[in-house]
């Protein structure tokens, strides 16, 4: 075996010439930047905020600038259209933060010129020993010649407008659809109970989706009513079968044991056992009976986490009625609710309520109205009679505007001044 020392090729002695000792000795010294800059690809090096630190020739060319144009004064972004730029931040970049590498995505980059080049890039994150990404690495193919794959993307953009077409058909049999489901959620009309008023409303946030508010009114006797109100846990097709699940369960209980204490516990006890495991689904409410006695009505009410009832005086103060210690219904396995009572004289009214009413955002800080200034509004009131009490509190709603994000559901029971008149559902 011959030894030799010094940049020339390995080749044997009669194929070694001077032209081929100087080829060798050429590629050996030529160095990794000037393959870096004359790359038939594009290269460039960003900082994690897309700040370019660095780019080759090749791209430079491309884009038509130099580098003192680029480097430290534009992202990565900034090279790429309009549609580019938002496929970067909806597409691309979210795929590069969870992978840690993007291959052949496809993107449109601006020239000076005013041109766009078409070119497919891949992006690397590089990091350092304890994991933490220092910086991008993204390189640039021409992807000039890809008529084929504009004309697939009119096609395709032919395929979503017919799609988005359909969607909207579908949509509006939806809203349809749920809008009758809602209503089977609720009452048609309120009863008419003897020797009191009944008045309601159900505001409905946004009609493309299912609210979890509800609400009823019904005879347990000859002489004794029970309602009850509350609000579902989360919106949409499951809130829905949580609410029917919930109405009709109080109304049996109601039935079986018209306690209040004992109607929300059958209700905790058959919503704990329906959604212990999975996805949890709990509610608040209030439940109650009412007893007319002569010229009056007695009330017994109880409440699972539910906002207090508002009691509205005709010839006294208008106030909330405590209702402490009750706990979200089936969220436990068990849990105490406590009952609170009250009589309702002529012209006296008792209010039950959602929470989107006090949660609603007010003014330009976009404040809670919360449960003082509901208790303001409601003492500024000078007829407290059921359907007066929920126009106005309907007129308060519908001052909120957009303010008003959530389902809201009112309830007002009172004795009226004169003869009673028959329910009303505003």
């Amino acid at each position: 075996m011959t030894c030799r020392t010094g940049p020339g090729p390995d080749l044997p002695e009669g194929r070694r010439t001077a032209h081929t000792d100087a080829a060798f000795t050429a590629l050996l010294e030529d160095s990794a930047e000037e393959l870096y800059e004359s790359a038939p690809c594009g290269y460039l090096s960003t900082l994690m905020d897309g700040t370019v630190a660095k780019i080759n020739t090749t791209l430079l060319n491309w884009l038509g600038l130099t580098r003192d144009d680029v480097v430290g004064r534009l992202r990565f972004t900034d090279l790429l259209t309009v549609g580019g730029r938002i496929y970067h931040d909806t597409h691309f970049a979210p795929l590069l933060r969870m992978q840690g590498g993007v291959n052949g995505i496809a993107l449109d980059i601006r020239q000076a010129d005013g041109g766009r080049l078409p070119v497919l890039i891949s992006s690397v994150t590089k990091t350092d020993h304890d994991g933490r990404p220092l910086l991008i690495r993204t390189t640039v193919f021409d992807a000039s010649d890809r008529r084929a794959y504009e004309q697939e993307l009119l096609r395709e953009r032919q395929v979503a407008e017919e799609a988005r077409r359909r969607a909207e058909e579908d949509r509006q049999r939806l809203q349809e659809a749920l809008a009758v489901l809602q209503s089977s959620l609720l009452p048609a009309q309120l009863p008419q109970v003897p020797g009191m008023e009944a008045a309601s409303h159900y505001h409905t946030a946004s009609p493309d989706r299912l609210g979890g508010d509800f609400y009823d009114l019904f005879p347990l006797d000859d002489r004794r009513w029970a309602f009850f109100l509350g609000d579902v846990c989360g919106k949409g097709p499951q809130a829905a079968a949580v609410t029917s699940l919930t109405r009709y369960t109080l109304r049996a209980a109601a039935l079986h044991n018209p306690d209040p204490v004992a109607a929300l516990t059958t209700l905790n006890t058959v919503l704990h056992e329906r959604y212990a495991t999975g996805d949890p689904r709990y509610c608040t409410a209030v439940f109650g009976v009412l007893e007319p006695e002569g010229d009056t009505v007695t009330v017994e009410l109880a409440s699972g986490g539910h906002p207090p009832a508002l009691v509205l005086r005709q010839d006294g103060p208008t106030e909330y009625l405590p209702t402490p210690g009750g706990l979200l219904v089936g969220i436990m396995p068990s849990a105490p609710f406590t009952s609170a009572r009250t009589v309702l004289g002529a012209g006296d009214t008792l209010l039950l309520y959602t929470d989107g009413l006090t949660e609603a955002r007010t003014g330009e800080k976009r404040e809670l109205f919360g449960d003082e200034a509901l208790l303001d509004f409601a003492t500024t009131l000078t007829d407290t009679a059921p359907r007066q009490v929920v126009t106005a509190m309907t007129g308060l709603l519908n001052s909120f505007g957009d303010g008003l994000d959530d389902d809201t559901a009112l309830l007002a029971l009172g004795v009226p001044m004169t003869d009673p008149t028959p329910a009303s559902d505003t």
